[in-house]
């Protein structure tokens, strides 16, 4: 089965190509299933690269509209990526309930730490941010809105050796996901970006191998995302490494995350 539920449109300001043009190329190459997933606007605050939240109706009725069109030889699902704030639990609720979505996938770039503080973590201090990263991650998993956990080792994209932080953050991660059976996204997007060096040596920023190994043949579920910002990323060059990989790995690969 050919499924992908990390897709992203010309709407979050840092992708190419409307619904329609996925879809397409999701015809094109047989695909059985599509999800949409483009990053969420919040009501209140512009949080950048993202769709305005007045666009968000405009994008549930174009899937809504590609759903009924390609009933018969595609499964199209609306969701969103989004990140967790305790403070929005009310708007999770709007966005699965009021419209409608199919899904959430929780795609945590910046957090909210346990002093309140709002953090990014593309600009993590050091690996101490990262415990605090993955408690909120550990956190918005036992909520029970999110589908899956999209590139869950994106902190690893800091230029940061790997130490005991980054073991405890890991296992925070991998401990919520097993908890509460929230498939973990080995993220394709990450092999796009190409190797950098690292103080501990060259490597992908994500997906990196020393965080799958530490569940090679487990039964937590790994789905795999092109997260696509271009049509024809949807199944590319990335893709077919990635699944490649989590056969290496030993990784308990599904199709479906819900």
């Amino acid at each position: 089965m050919k499924t992908n539920f990390h897709t992203h449109t010309y709407r979050c300001l840092h992708a190419i190509g409307s619904e329609r043009d996925y879809v397409e190329q999701a015809a094109a190459k047989k695909f059985d299933m599509l999800g949409f997933s483009d990053h969420a606007p919040f009501p209140d605050r512009d949080y950048g690269l993202r769709m305005k939240f007045d666009e968000l109706q405009d994008y549930i009725n174009e899937i809504d509209k590609l759903k009924t069109e390609y009933a018969d030889t595609l499964k199209i699902y609306k969701g969103l990526e989004i990140e967790y704030h305790p403070y929005y639990m009310e708007y999770y609720t709007t966005l699965l309930k009021k419209f409608k979505l199919d899904y959430l996938a929780l795609g945590e770039h910046t957090y909210t730490t346990k002093s309140g503080y709002f953090r990014n973590i593309f600009f993590a201090e050091n690996t101490k941010d990262y415990t605090d990263y993955a408690s909120s991650i550990s956190e918005a998993l036992g909520t029970g809105f999110f589908a899956f956990l999209a590139h869950p080792d994106l902190m690893m994209n800091n230029e940061f050796a790997w130490d005991k932080n980054c073991d405890k953050a890991c296992d925070l991660i991998l401990s919520a996901a097993e908890k509460y059976d929230i498939p973990l996204e080995y993220n394709a997007n990450g092999f796009r970006k190409g190797i950098s060096d690292f103080p501990d040596g060259r490597r992908y920023q994500y997906p990196d191998d020393r965080f799958w190994k530490l569940i090679s043949g487990s039964k937590i579920r790994v789905i795999i995302g092109s997260d696509c910002h271009r049509p024809e990323q949807l199944y590319d060059d990335a893709v077919v490494y990635a699944e490649k990989k989590c056969a290496e790995l030993k990784l308990n690969v599904v199709d479906f995350p819900f």
